[in-house]
């Protein structure tokens, strides 16, 4: 497998394998453009949740965690699985959450 390829999927492409460990596959009908937004608010998260723990912030870190939450579940790799949504579900579950998102980044 060459590293640009991913990690691997399973025969259903519900899951990525990686490490061994069985996750659940970002919703494959995101629109790259969205996708790429939904992973920079995640990781934007995930590093507001490392700066709360080091600060030792609890309120902050439920904040952040709150976020990670809703880049999740607006990716599919939480909350009710894609494959179980039909296509309107699953376009309003993403825009929901990156409305949600977007309104909460400072200007």
């Amino acid at each position: 497998m060459n590293a640009h390829d991913g990690p691997q999927k399973t025969p259903d492409g519900h899951h990525v394998v990686i490490k061994g460990r069985k996750w659940r596959a970002t919703d494959p009908s995101l629109p790259e453009d969205v996708a790429a937004r939904l992973r920079r608010h995640l990781m934007a998260a995930r590093r507001a949740v490392r700066a709360a723990t080091t600060a030792d912030d609890a309120s902050a870190e439920r904040l952040a965690r709150a976020r990670v939450q809703l880049a999740k579940i607006a990716l599919g790799e939480r909350g009710t699985p894609w494959w179980e949504q039909s296509p309107d579900e699953r376009r309003r579950r993403w825009e929901d959450h990156l409305a949600k998102l977007d309104a909460d980044v400072p200007a």
